[in-house]
């Protein structure tokens, strides 16, 4: 039901970019309104094709469509954007079109009506929708251009120092590498996961934690996709929490398979990490849409029986877990599934669902960092907010 109403969704948007991009800018009949028809159509289709079948089949198969299906959704996000904001101006040009008198809408199309207006509002009438159409194109173009460049090139690596109130002075200096949002899936493979892995093994950390959203398909698939992670190095090893992304392809499956990666996944539970002498727990939760397939995520759990007086960080794929966080006294949540909202001005609807996008949060004496992610999904494209991989160095408060 939901694809079914997401797919109605996206047509009437597409018969809106199909009259500002085609219909207004050509005559009909002609073979430039043909061509553009039949090309934005296979657009959808791919766009399409890519939301449904992107996880479900081989990644050699997928990225087939996968590649121009989702590269056409930032193209088609960054369009609809810039031609809603320039009805303003289309709409404050009306007058200009028409060249005089009001004598019917200076947008509507077609010989008909084009036979009963004068050669210079049908002049200025092409000349306006093409001239935003072009507009549009052109910028819409040169923000995905970029934007594909910035998500396939190298991670930022962010340095953030943190403080703990509770945490033993000699496990001071502590560093943590926090990855997230990896999406390994038809687009981005084990070239990718390697150079993520030679990145976080050059800052020489004392902790790895995983936040989530690994994969974007089955063990079967992504097997040699994900093989590099059983190289990452570090003091005290390398933990896991589950996203949303990893119970959309059957959750189980890597819960078995990345142990054998050396990775521990962090089911509701918590370990102590023993740094210079000094203790802290390290502890992580299931992800906050892991209760639709019965394995919620469980801070209370994930916390029982802990030492009230020994500092703690929790390891959580969604920032929507910071309120609990904070009822169970929690010090430290580290976050991720965000993206930076990955396509600028996205960060704003991100904003109202997660209530945070990137960066710290305090809230009484819990502090909350998210990282943008070193992945993407969907979309190549990051537009906005650069893909990160964060080192947190643990301080005393």
């Amino acid at each position: 039901m939901f694809f079914t109403v997401l797919s109605v969704l996206i047509a009437i948007v597409h018969l809106y970019l199909w009259k500002r991009l085609i219909a207004d800018t050509t005559r009909p009949g002609t073979t430039a309104r043909r061509l553009g028809t039949v090309a934005l159509v296979l657009c959808v289709a791919l766009m399409m094709a890519a939301l449904s079948l992107g996880t479900s089949v081989h990644p050699d198969l997928a990225r087939w469509f996968a590649w121009p299906g989702f590269v056409w959704l930032a193209v088609f996000f960054y369009l609809l954007l810039i031609l809603l904001v320039l009805e303003l101006p289309r709409l404050a040009l009306r007058r200009w079109v028409r060249g005089g008198p009001a004598n019917g809408d200076g947008d509507a199309t077609g010989d008909g009506e084009d036979a009963q207006r004068s050669p210079t509002e049908v002049s200025r009438r092409f000349a306006l929708a093409r001239g935003s159409a072009l507009f549009a194109g052109v910028v819409s173009a040169g923000l995905v251009g970029y934007g594909v460049s910035v998500a396939l090139g190298p991670p930022t690596v962010t340095r953030v120092p943190l403080a703990l109130r509770r945490l033993d002075p000699r496990a001071e200096g502590c560093r943590i590498a926090l990855l997230s949002d990896l999406h390994l899936g038809p687009i981005v493979g084990r070239s990718f996961t390697q150079r993520i892995v030679d990145l976080v093994n050059a800052e020489d950390v004392d902790v790895v934690a995983i936040a989530g959203d690994l994969v974007d398909g089955d063990v079967a698939d992504l097997a040699d996709a994900a093989a590099p992670l059983a190289q990452l190095r570090s003091t005290h090893g390398t933990f896991f929490v589950t996203g949303n992304h990893e119970y959309y392809v059957g959750y189980e499956q890597w819960i078995e398979y990345v142990p054998t990666l050396g990775i521990r996944p962090l089911r509701n539970e918590r370990v102590e990490i023993n740094h210079n002498g000094g203790v802290f727990d390290l502890a992580g939760i299931n992800d906050a849409t892991g209760y639709q397939w019965q394995d919620p995520g469980d801070v209370g759990r994930a916390l029982a029986g802990r030492d009230p007086a020994r500092a703690v960080v929790l390891l959580a794929h969604q920032p929507v877990d910071f309120d609990d966080a904070v009822d169970h006294d929690v010090d430290l949540l580290l976050a991720g599934h965000t993206h930076g909202g990955q396509l600028s001005p996205f960060e704003l609807a991100v904003t109202l669902q997660q209530g945070a996008v990137a960066g710290r949060y305090e809230r009484g004496d819990t502090t909350m960092y998210v990282t943008r992610g070193a992945g993407f999904w969907g979309p190549p494209v990051r537009v906005g907010a650069p893909p990160d991989i964060t080192i947190v160095e643990l301080r005393r408060g």
